[in-house]
């Protein structure tokens, strides 16, 4: 059986090279053995899926995806491009969408993170007046929240854009997600989430690698590269294979009063590493897995 393959993204500007910010990782994952595929990310997003795979060999097999990300309409444009050269993703566009987006993961996740509400919000649909906002975060009750969108916030606007004191204050919250949808623009990826605010402790995140209900890695989170916590996993690995994709990560951070948390969930495919760290560990285990 032929192992599985990995689509690297390319650098645009030298197309027969990765990403620089993929280059390490690649020669890692050619080291543990991989076959390398490059794919253009530039025509991928513009709508030319079958461009962006042309470098693939016809039937020659099945793939992890491994760049920057993809939003899920061109993810499965993705897999319909390389089914029609004969190959395949290892994960299916149904499983990227469910790992990648919260309303994907959130229920096998919801006795492990934050309560979340939702509301879809359609690029070309005008933002709901106020009120709509407060009716959503009824649902959480009284208390700090935090706003982000199906995959990102942006916690490095904090005080304009992510976070809200207290989420009955109509007129604050409505504010807070005006600005998050402006800033997002046509990056806004599905629709708006409101999460209660938990507090964690000082120390950062924890990324955990799953590759079929498995943890195969942990890893320092990239925004904290320094800080390694150390998190309990039984739980969280029962949910992991509740939602039953193949090569996911939990981002985890010890809450104040001592409970790990599950901060984020997403396909591995496109989460990153911390600096430094080419991967070669995870490369192996996922060359490993079953095609």
């Amino acid at each position: 059986m032929t192992p599985p393959g990995f689509l690297f993204c390319r650098d645009p500007l030298r197309p027969r090279h990765p990403d620089p910010l993929f280059a390490e990782e690649a020669a890692a994952a050619r080291r543990a053995g991989a076959r390398i595929v490059l794919v253009d990310h530039d025509a991928l997003l513009a709508g030319d899926a079958g461009t962006a795979v042309s470098r693939a060999g016809r039937d020659s097999g099945a793939y992890w995806y491994r760049g920057w990300m993809i939003p899920s309409a061109r993810y499965e444009d993705l897999e319909h491009a390389l089914l029609a050269r004969g190959c395949s993703l290892l994960t299916d566009a149904s499983a990227y969408r469910t790992a990648h987006e919260l309303p994907g993961w959130y229920e096998a996740f919801a006795g492990l993170t934050p309560r979340s509400v939702w509301r879809a919000l359609p690029a070309a649909e005008a933002l709901p007046d106020p009120a709509a906002w407060s009716g959503l975060a009824g649902a959480l009750g009284p208390g700090p929240g935090i706003v982000k969108d199906f995959v990102k916030s942006r916690k490095h606007e904090w005080h304009e854009a992510c976070f809200v004191p207290e989420l009955t204050d109509t007129g604050r919250l409505a504010a807070v997600v005006g600005r998050f949808v402006g800033l997002q623009g046509d990056f806004l990826a599905g629709g708006v989430v409101l999460r209660a605010y938990e507090p964690f402790v000082p120390g950062g995140e924890a990324r955990v690698w799953w590759v079929d209900g498995e943890a195969v890695r942990v890893t320092a989170h990239p925004d904290t590269p320094g800080r390694l916590p150390a998190p309990g996993l039984d739980a969280v690995g029962a949910a992991v294979r509740a939602l039953g994709c193949r090569w996911v990560t939990t981002d985890m951070a010890l809450r104040e009063d001592g409970v790990w948390r599950v901060v984020e969930v997403g396909d591995g495919q496109v989460s990153g590493l911390p600096a430094g760290d080419d991967g070669e560990d995870l490369f192996a285990a996922l060359l490993a897995a079953r095609s």
